[in-house]
This record gives C-alpha cells, structure tokens and sequence, in this order.
C-alpha cells in the first residue's frame, strides 16, 4: 500500500541569530535558538514555545544536516513537543542569493524533514501514534514548514 500524506498545519519558527561553533570533524557546525512562532491548520493551532534550538552541521558541499527541538502549546493548552531531523541543500548559485538576503523560493532547493510530535494530553494522543514529513524553507529570520501526517 502506498502511503498518502494529511496535512496537520504550517509552522513559522522564529529564529534568533546563530552560536556559530566554527569548523568541527563533522562539518560547520551552529545552534540556531527558535524563540517562538506560530502553529496553524487543520489540527494543530497554537504558538511555538521559546524553548527551542535547530542543531545544524553543514557538510562540504553545502549539505545541511538538520536537527531541531522545540515544543507547540495549542490553543486548547496542549503541550506537544517537536523532534525534527533532516537536510537542507542548495545549489552554489541559490546558497549565494540566500546569503545575500535575496527571498528565495522554497522550490529552488531541497528542505525535508522528518518529524515526531509527542504530547500526554488525551485530545493529541494520536500525534503519539503517527509519523511526520516538512516541507519548506527558511525565509527572513523565520522557518516556514508544512506538516503532513504519513497515512
């Protein structure tokens, strides 16, 4: 059986400025605080907590290994915590214009991620029993993601 996709809601994660921690065996590596934010759609709402952080190891190449952890209080006082890993890449020419401040569009390169949400309240007690794929890209000082339930 093929899997399909349910959309759950769009993410846009606040983001302060980088701790860069410079050269390591891994590749380039930086934490990223995520300070807030906002949950919208179909069956997630709320905002995004500060109390987060994106891990990222940029490889020689320009592969970015994504890893993020972060928490969504919805409107009706749920707490559901966010696990996301997955990669970001950019041709030389898109990272160049994207460094230099230019609104890429999200289809210029590639921005998955694998997604777990784990919450104890009883109303999100299938966020527990389902997987997560992102789509999106960064934009500004913010990450726009759309969540979609793996069926």
């Amino acid at each position: 059986m093929t899997p399909s996709l349910e959309p759950v809601c769009a993410l846009t994660i606040d983001l302060t400025r980088p701790h860069e921690m410079g050269s390591c065996p891994g590749g380039t590596r930086r934490i990223i605080p995520i300070v807030g934010g906002t949950a919208t759609g179909e069956r997630i709402n709320g905002r995004i907590l500060n109390i987060g952080a994106d891990w990222q190891t940029v490889q020689t190449g320009g592969l970015a290994q994504l890893d993020a952890r972060y928490a969504i209080e919805t409107q009706d006082g749920a707490v559901i915590e966010v696990i996301s890993q997955g990669i970001r890449h950019m041709p030389a020419e898109v990272a160049a214009r994207a460094a230099g401040g230019e609104d890429v569009p999200f289809d210029a390169y590639y921005m998955r991620t694998f997604i777990r949400l784990e919450s104890g309240h009883p109303d999100y007690d299938w966020v527990n029993r389902s997987l997560f794929l992102a789509t999106g890209g960064k934009r500004g000082a913010a990450v726009h993601l759309d969540i979609f339930r793996i069926a």
